[in-house]
């Protein structure tokens, strides 16, 4: 089988790059993108100056500020950042035609195997579109090539925010085993509080163990864990156009109702089977929407934004929900429920700033993973939560 090459664009601090290019006198201070005014206004983005001061993406404006005072704060320009995607897409597109943008933010994939007799080695291409977007766009991405996804993405975080890597053939395993764990897409909050419980802290020490030992702790989530560690990835980089993945569910009820607990607890069993959906695909989702028909035909459509992206089915819930009673401001029976979860994503490697509430995540992520382990072993139908008990 011929190896891939994988090229990985990134430019760092997307947002906050892009509006360096309209304010020059920005460069070199720190910087906070967030909506202002807003009562809790939570940060878009922030520059690697602020990054330093400990300033997160989440994070609310006031406590970044308080961390970085210094900081000039921008409200953020969504349009303005997909324009500078699309420009960004636009000077790889002449090299492949399998180039995937996981985000707006800044991040490109493209698949150049076998373009090596038009464009010689990936590395050379990578160096020419890094220089055209520079010339043309003024921005300095980022540029990494490797085997796969994976290991194209670690190594652009290694270098970050500048730079180049190259991670050649064969030497995954080599490259990311002195990195920290949190450094490898897919790792979720609950995978490292249980490498820390037998101290382990790197690719290279969980790598010694084998997939049997790792299914003794990790169960379902073992492979992933063995295969990341080694720098194995088989996902394929998505054409251009080709549409986002989604996790969709829906149920009809037999009679209409308007019956709200029986409705939220329906909601409550979609966005379990959604949750679980997304953790066997290694997926989190960055938004949900809820679609309600009514029984005289009209439909509503409401979605929220979820913040951290995650596929623990409480706080999906939470976002979920939310939705719903935003899409239900009429008095007319049910007919159907849709749940939609998409902008999916690997889970963040950023991790919990404070103890409280890192606890309160991980006690949650246990319990799902306790849940997912009952269901697996005797049926989906073996354990359920209370709430849906009204269905």
């Amino acid at each position: 089988m011929r190896e891939r090459s994988i090229i990985h664009i990134n430019v760092a601090d997307f947002a906050v790059a892009v509006e360096r290019i309209l304010h020059p006198r920005l460069r070199g201070r720190p910087v906070v993108i967030a909506p202002q005014g807003a009562t809790r206004a939570a940060v878009y983005d922030m520059s690697e100056e602020a990054y330093r001061s400990g300033v997160r993406k989440q994070m609310g404006l006031h406590q970044a500020l308080r961390r970085c005072p210094d900081a000039a704060v921008l409200p953020p320009h969504v349009d303005r950042y997909e324009r500078a995607m699309e420009g960004l897409l636009k000077h790889a597109l002449p090299y492949s035609p399998l180039i995937e943008m996981t985000d707006h933010n800044g991040h490109l994939f493209l698949d150049v195997t076998g373009t090596g007799r038009l464009f010689g080695p990936p590395s050379d291409l990578a160096w020419r579109i890094r220089r055209t977007v520079r010339g043309e766009m003024g921005l300095d991405p980022i540029w990494s090539v490797a085997s796969n996804k994976l290991v194209a993405k670690v190594a652009s975080r290694t270098v970050k925010p500048s730079g180049e890597s190259i991670v050649r053939p064969g030497e995954e395993a080599d490259f990311l085993a002195p990195l920290p764990v949190h450094l490898l897409p897919g790792i979720e909050t609950d995978d490292l509080h249980r490498l820390r419980e037998f101290n382990l802290s790197c690719a290279g020490q969980v790598g010694r163990l084998s997939a049997a030992q790792l299914e003794v702790v990790f169960a379902k989530r073992s492979r992933h864990l063995y295969e990341a560690v080694r720098g194995i990835d088989p996902s394929p980089v998505l054409p251009v156009g080709q549409k986002p993945p989604v996790v969709r569910t829906e149920h009809t009820f037999g009679n209409d109702t308007n019956d709200t607990a029986t409705a939220e607890s329906v909601l409550y069993r979609l966005v379990e089977d959604a949750g679980a959906r997304l953790r066997s695909r290694r997926l989190t989702a960055r938004r949900v929407a809820v679609t309600i028909d009514y029984s005289d035909g009209v439909r509503m459509v409401r979605q929220s934004a979820v913040r951290p992206a995650t596929a623990n089915d409480f706080f999906l819930y939470v976002v979920a929900r939310r939705a719903f009673h935003r899409a239900r401001h009429r008095r007319i029976r049910l007919r159907s429920l849709r749940l939609t979860a998409d902008r999916l994503t690997y889970p963040p490697a950023q991790r919990e700033l404070f103890p409280a509430v890192e606890e309160n995540r991980r006690r949650c992520e246990d319990l799902i993973t306790a849940l997912d382990a009952v269901r697996r072993r005797f049926g989906t139908d073996a354990i359920q939560t209370g709430r849906t008990l009204a269905a």
